[in-house]
């Protein structure tokens, strides 16, 4: 009997032991309460969000590829052999195009790593919580304006209550269920969401944060969202706001126009930029754009004559432009391990000018000096006077091949 119960307790302990071992937490994944109850943790979650933001799907380039493809009208060609970017450039999507799913996914998932931030501000440091909770809405609101652009119908035209836009999911997803499903709001209600996280976020956010999202970025963002509603007084003063801010915290327009390309650190105009180095981050851009000969693909866009021959004789963003690989290609995105910019201090420049013009104001400065300021960089001479047709032609030219093509036609 003694030898029975001896061999019993061994065999509990056994067990009790076993269970000990066994009762751990799984490494690949954890629970919100273990994620998210340390200001660290918190902040770790934060760097994942703009992690998955920077993916190729997203700002890693497939972004600004999509609208500089479905904006084309001649003037580049996709010439490379994947399907998908093909369909996009030719405007006959299939329900199967595995691009168009990947960055609906991927947004959302950065979309939810935002939300659960959001969720936790209360456990982050004090002195912290308003810079972390506007990095967050930040994230957010540009993620859900982003998508909005490409998967609803323009806010120009007109039906912006019936017509629908994206599902605003503003809590964390972390279990999948029909309970959890969000479906699309109206493109009103759409862009409502988007104002509102980029106006909060404007406010909580530093005047300078590293290559973090900053107040002049924000403000820029906004004034991006506002003009794609005809909001002009609305994008005129966020615009101007995001000068004013990037110049007392010296940003300033590069020397060159090709300095603000090809940087492996932030240029002096980057008001944001996706990091990119050997060893993370990507860049679709440099991939799809460039050629063997610096790391890139087969050259799968070309620059077409149309295009080229919009530009003046002395205008250097001409220059930027090179033969490589049996055709002409765009020297922006050139070099590999690149960082890839978002929004460039030019590009505010040139929605004060337009939104001053269309309401014939004058805050901050006069449309023509704007259009000058920009046009003096590149060379060309300045204009006495100014005409929208100069400002639309002046932004085209300057923000070629870089994300905004079909938001600004629209």
């Amino acid at each position: 009997m003694i030898r029975k119960i001896f061999s019993a307790l061994v065999l509990a302990g056994m067990f009790a032991s076993c269970a000990k071992e066994l009762d751990i937490q799984p490494l690949q994944s954890i629970t919100e309460e273990l994620a998210l109850n340390t200001d660290a943790k918190v902040k770790k979650v934060l760097n994942g969000a703009y992690d998955a933001a920077s993916s190729g799907s997203l700002w890693g380039g497939d972004l600004q590829l999509y609208s500089e493809l479905m904006a084309s009208n001649g003037e580049i060609m996709w010439e490379g052999t994947f399907n998908d970017p093909d369909e996009i450039w030719k405007k006959t999507i299939l329900t199967t195009n595995t691009y168009v799913r990947d960055t609906w996914l991927q947004a959302y998932a950065a979309i939810n790593n935002a939300n659960n931030v959001l969720s936790a501000i209360p456990v982050v440091n004090a002195a912290d919580q308003n810079r972390v909770k506007g990095e967050a809405l930040f994230i957010r609101g540009a993620l859900f304006f982003e998508l909005v652009k490409l998967y609803a119908k323009p806010y120009s035209a007109g039906a912006t209550t019936s017509n629908k836009g994206i599902p605003l999911v503003l809590t964390p997803t972390r279990v999948v269920s029909s309970a959890t499903n969000v479906g699309r709001s109206s493109v009103e209600e759409s862009y409502a969401q988007i104002v509102s996280d980029l106006t909060t976020a404007e406010g909580l956010v530093a005047p300078k944060n590293g290559v973090y999202a900053n107040k002049s970025l924000v403000a820029g963002m906004l004034s991006r969202v506002y003009l794609q509603m005809g909001k002009y007084v609305e994008a005129r003063d966020a615009a101007n706001r995001a000068i004013t801010n990037a110049l007392s915290q010296v940003f300033s327009l590069a020397t060159t126009y090709s300095d603000a390309f090809n940087n492996s650190s932030n240029s002096s105009e980057d008001l944001f930029a996706m990091q990119v180095t050997a060893q993370d981050g990507a860049n679709d851009m440099h991939l799809f754009w460039s050629i063997p000969d610096y790391g890139g693909r087969d050259g799968d866009v070309s620059i077409q004559s149309k295009h080229l021959n919009l530009y003046e004789l002395t205008d250097s963003r001409k220059f930027l432009f090179y033969d490589g690989a049996g055709a002409v290609r765009s020297g922006k995105w050139r070099y590999n391990y690149s960082n890839l910019p978002v929004m460039r201090l030019s590009e505010l420049y040139l929605t004060r000018a337009e939104a001053n013009f269309r309401l014939a104001t004058a805050v901050g400065a006069i449309p023509v000096d704007d259009v000058n300021k920009i046009r003096a960089r590149v060379n060309l001479s300045p204009l006495v006077i100014v005409t929208l047709a100069d400002i639309l032609k002046e932004r085209k030219l300057e923000l070629a091949h870089e994300g905004q093509g079909l938001h600004d036609l629209k």
